[in-house]
């Protein structure tokens, strides 16, 4: 499920950021990025825990499912943060600066 999740994830902001190509004021492929790594990671993970496992990887309980879910849930939600810490950082329209000079006046 940690890897659905981060792929649907993803797959979304991929197709965002390729809507928007030219303009990167966004920063969205910093976000692509993030979760394509984190699913390449559930990747690894996954092909790792099904040749310690075998065919018993394919049942697992609905508790572990809804865990992994959530995990899965909490790692989009974590590149989020990591995104939006990014673009505020870079300032890329410049907003938060005005916002800082403007309140200094």
């Amino acid at each position: 499920m940690t890897l659905l999740t981060t792929v649907f994830a993803a797959a979304a902001c991929t197709a965002i950021w390729y809507k928007n190509a030219p303009d990167h004021a966004m920063k969205i492929g910093i976000l692509c990025l993030i979760y394509w790594g984190a699913s390449l990671m559930w990747l690894v993970d996954a092909v790792v825990e099904y040749t310690e496992a075998g065919a018993a990887y394919f049942t697992p309980a609905s508790a572990d499912m809804l865990n992994d879910f959530y995990l899965g849930l909490s790692v989009v939600a974590l590149g989020l943060v990591i995104w939006l810490v990014v673009l505020l950082v870079k300032d890329p329209k410049g907003a938060v600066r005005d916002a800082i000079l403007k309140n200094r006046i």
